[in-house]
């Protein structure tokens, strides 16, 4: 007997389906030249239908400080600040199965990589590519790279402090410290 059927219920199971988070559409205009890339919206963000929107997340404070602005100003108006200094936001992961929202709980076996190579050529001025934290970097390079073809070998990749709460081992000011490579433009 399944648990939770009550007596007699035979041979009935109740099985519970596994929930898949999906990700965001990317933010990005066509001149973009740089992308930041999260991992998969967390269950905050899912709700709100926004990229880092748990309040404990320092994303957008970082962006803030990094573009000298407010980092509570209305979200279109955060999207606004990344747009216009050419930077494009994305998760590697298109959908996968996650209990909860740390990046430690996706379930790799169910995970969806996003289409890089298609957005790469849609946005063919992105040359750097920051991994906010170490699991977008992973997945990045175990779903991704082995499947993105030729063309992108000029990628510069370079991996950032996570700004999700689950990494609060950092002080805020360490952060923005390597944050900063982002205003760092090759000339």
């Amino acid at each position: 007997m399944a648990r939770g059927s009550p007596a007699g219920a035979g041979d009935k199971r109740v099985t519970a389906r596994a929930r898949h988070d999906q990700c965001f559409p990317p933010i990005a205009r066509r001149d973009a030249d740089t992308l930041i890339l999260g991992s998969l919206p967390g269950r905050k963000s899912l709700e709100m239908q926004q990229y880092y929107a748990h309040p404990q997340n320092v994303f957008w404070k970082l962006i803030g400080a990094l573009y000298d602005a407010d980092g509570t100003l209305p979200y279109t108006r955060r999207v606004r600040i990344l747009t216009t200094h050419q930077i494009a936001l994305w998760d590697v992961l298109a959908a996968a199965e996650r209990p909860g929202s740390l990046d430690s709980a996706i379930v790799h076996r169910s995970a969806l990589a996003n289409d890089f190579a298609k957005f790469f050529r849609s946005h063919p001025r992105i040359r750097r590519v920051f991994f906010n934290g170490r699991k977008a970097e992973e997945m990045y390079r175990r779903f991704v790279v082995p499947n993105l073809g030729s063309g992108f070998e000029g990628m510069r990749y370079e991996c950032l402090p996570s700004s999700s709460p689950a990494h609060a081992g950092m002080s805020f000011a360490k952060k923005l410290d390597r944050w900063r490579k982002i205003k760092e433009r090759e000339t």
